[in-house]
């Protein structure tokens, strides 16, 4: 192929000969192979884009294309590790820590709740637990405890009276609100 690719056949012709190892070479820079049919379809849009005059002025034309792939795929990489390295200073998001903040409280609250509940009588504990922290219904806990519904209310609400007496009253109330939830 001639100094010139100026028509439509030309250039097919080079796109056949050259893509497939342009490729691979982009590859072997990036570690990406889908990255690297990009870079080089880019390359041969920009090559294809050059005015008869910058095509003419290019020595090689398939070291101009190794040379566009190259420095195309080195900036790319660098583009990722600036990208890369901006994230990771970014500070944490807002909602992240209101999150974490949240899972910490909760993780507390249970802490705490779990302790006073270790003083509340076996039955009244264990229907506690079940209603409260693992979200079983009332008639759920009647029938795995093979107790009558009002039991299972009742057992619940003396629950409630023993911790609202045991914990902090601003403690509680932090507390009602993952409980009741």
């Amino acid at each position: 192929m001639g100094k010139s690719v100026e028509n439509t056949a030309n250039f097919e012709q080079l796109f056949k000969d050259n893509y497939a190892k342009l490729c691979y070479f982009a590859t072997q820079l990036l570690n990406d192979s889908e990255a690297a049919n990009d870079v080089v379809q880019e390359t041969f849009m920009t090559f294809w884009n050059l005015n008869p005059e910058e095509k003419k002025n290019i020595g090689s034309v398939n070291g101009f294309l190794y040379q566009s792939v190259k420095n195309a795929s080195l900036n790319r990489l660098r583009r990722q590790k600036l990208e890369h390295s901006y994230l990771n200073k970014q500070d944490v998001e807002p909602i992240e820590d209101a999150v974490a903040l949240n899972l910490m409280i909760k993780s507390e609250v249970i802490a705490e709740i779990n302790k006073v509940l270790e003083t509340l009588p076996a039955s009244c504990q264990q229907i506690f637990r079940m209603g409260y922290l693992e979200g079983l219904k009332n008639h759920e806990i009647a029938d795995a405890l093979d107790i009558s519904i009002n039991t299972v209310k009742t057992q619940k609400k003396r629950g409630l009276q023993l911790l609202k007496m045991r914990l902090n009253p601003d403690f509680f109330a932090i507390a009602a609100l993952f409980l009741l939830k």
